[in-house]
């Protein structure tokens, strides 16, 4: 098993799981470790809006997530929200990254306060405080003044703000063809390399 630095990933209640877990496939299939942190709302609107069927505990999510995603079982942990020994709670623990994909507006204000309640918030301000790249994939419409104070006050401390807005330049046909646009855009924040989309300037392939 590679000893590469694991991405953090984590997924909060925010409509669009399909865009955690197709980032997730795709990091996996890259062969990068992920760390998974899986809010209790986050498992309701995967249920909700997906076929995935996740269990409550998280090492039973990981087994499960480990076979559905057929990847090599040391590539992949997941932890809950009151694990505060976790790696991801400690900033000498290293990790590459950290991507909130969906991310909440209520989660987008904790990680602006550095509430730290639970081990995804935590691990947010760990990124934060240590310099690491913070991606937040905000999935939320309209956005209220307060939701734009909090983006810029992240922005400012380094975060990248990357709202969950899939561009049409490159004629997706389908609702996977727009989630692989965010995903890509991600990727690219994160230096993998992929081929979900046409580069500007590039041709779409015929369909």
């Amino acid at each position: 098993m590679t000893a590469a630095r694991p991405t953090i990933l984590g997924m909060t209640g925010a409509s669009g799981a399909d865009y955690g877990l197709r980032l997730l496939q795709c990091l996996l299939e890259a062969g990068q470790p992920v760390q998974l942190l899986l809010s209790k709302a986050a498992r309701i609107v995967i249920h909700m809006e997906t076929e995935l069927r996740l269990p409550g505990r998280p090492r039973d999510i990981q087994q499960a997530l480990t076979e559905y995603y057929r990847c090599d079982p040391e590539q992949l942990r997941v932890y809950g929200q009151d694990e505060w020994t976790a790696p991801p709670a400690s900033g000498s623990a290293l990790a590459r990254a950290m991507v909130v994909c969906p991310c909440t507006t209520g989660a987008l204000a904790a990680i602006a306060n550095g509430n730290s309640d639970n081990l995804l918030e935590r691990a947010a301000d760990v990124t934060l405080k240590e310099k690491r790249k913070l991606i937040l994939a905000v999935r939320e419409t309209p956005l209220s003044v307060i939701h734009l104070e909090n983006m810029l006050r992240l922005a400012r401390a380094g975060a990248v703000i990357l709202p969950a807005n899939p561009g049409f330049y490159y004629r997706p046909a389908t609702v996977a063809e727009l989630v692989d646009f965010i995903v890509a855009r991600i990727l690219d924040q994160l230096e993998i390399p992929h081929a979900l989309l046409p580069r500007w300037g590039q041709e779409p392939e015929a369909r």
